[in-house]
């Protein structure tokens, strides 16, 4: 279940919840009983290794398009 990232307005109180995503914009109350609250934008981390830059190359391709690039013709 995804966990979304929540400010209280009223005491500056950052907490999260699991919910569904069927709820992510739904009132989220503080845990201290407030109830003006807003959801904060979250950014996603995905897990890896890294040895350096990844060159302009990988992943093959360029272009956009349904066809990668290539003629649809």
């Amino acid at each position: 279940m995804p966990r979304y990232e929540y400010r209280c307005r009223t005491c500056d109180n950052t907490f999260e919840l699991s919910r569904p995503m069927a709820q992510s914009s739904a009132p989220a109350p503080c845990p201290a009983g407030h109830d003006d609250t807003v959801k904060l934008l979250s950014a996603v981390s995905v897990g890896g290794t890294s040895t350096g830059p990844v060159p302009a190359t990988a992943g093959g391709g360029g272009g956009g398009g349904c066809c990668g690039g290539g003629c649809c013709g």
